[in-house]
């Protein structure tokens, strides 16, 4: 036959047992503890209502502090989430910002040419579109010095990605004025009417 458990009543403290001290309800839980005993006919004090109101505090403790680890974890979650959404937006600032900055033909939009100032400190201006015969000297140095200085050099970036779509570097020439170079023979084209230029400002600056 299963052993049939003692009443509480007639069972040693465990508190006691382990060598610790008892703990006392508080005035609210005593209170409580009597009307209960009062509903059910029972003198007061007694161990039965004392240790039920005992129970519920323990209860009330445990609740509380799940409520308080649910609460502390949906505060984190919901933190993180913050986090995502923040650098998320961020990101796509900056992208839509670089976006506005740079013509899609090539070379920098007026917002571009700003913002560059703004953190280079360096003035750019418009590239130089106009037929060689209507250039002032100093176009014909400025864009001269583009021409050498982007297609001139010994050892040319990639004209074309992988897809066979013209790089940005390509494209600036665009913004010049020239047709987008995608081989390096007609980058050198570009080059050698930059040196023809470059030539002819000298050459009328030398007459003053």
């Amino acid at each position: 036959m299963a052993k049939t458990a003692r009443a509480p009543w007639k069972r040693t403290n465990p508190r006691k047992r382990a060598g610790k001290a008892s703990k006392h309800l508080s005035a609210a839980q005593k209170s409580a503890a009597k009307a209960r005993a009062r509903r059910a006919g029972r003198r007061y004090p007694n161990l039965v209502d004392n240790m039920r109101m005992a129970a519920k505090k323990k209860t009330a403790k445990t609740k509380s502090s799940k409520k308080t680890s649910k609460s502390k974890a949906k505060s984190k979650t919901s933190a993180r989430k913050t986090r995502k959404r923040t650098a998320k937006k961020a990101k796509f600032r900056k992208r839509s910002a670089s976006a506005r900055e740079k013509d899609p033909r090539g070379g920098l939009t007026a917002a571009g040419r700003k913002a560059f100032a703004r953190k280079q400190g360096a003035h750019l201006r418009p590239g130089v579109t106009k037929k060689e015969s209507e250039m002032t000297p100093q176009e014909m140095r400025r864009k001269g010095s583009w021409a050498v200085r982007f297609y001139g050099r010994a050892k040319l970036p990639p004209l074309v990605d992988g897809t066979g779509r013209p790089t940005r570097h390509a494209l600036s020439a665009h913004a010049w004025g020239e047709p987008v170079p995608k081989t390096v023979a007609e980058a050198r084209r570009i080059a050698a009417k930059g040196e023809r230029l470059l030539a002819r400002y000298r050459r009328v600056k030398a007459r003053g």
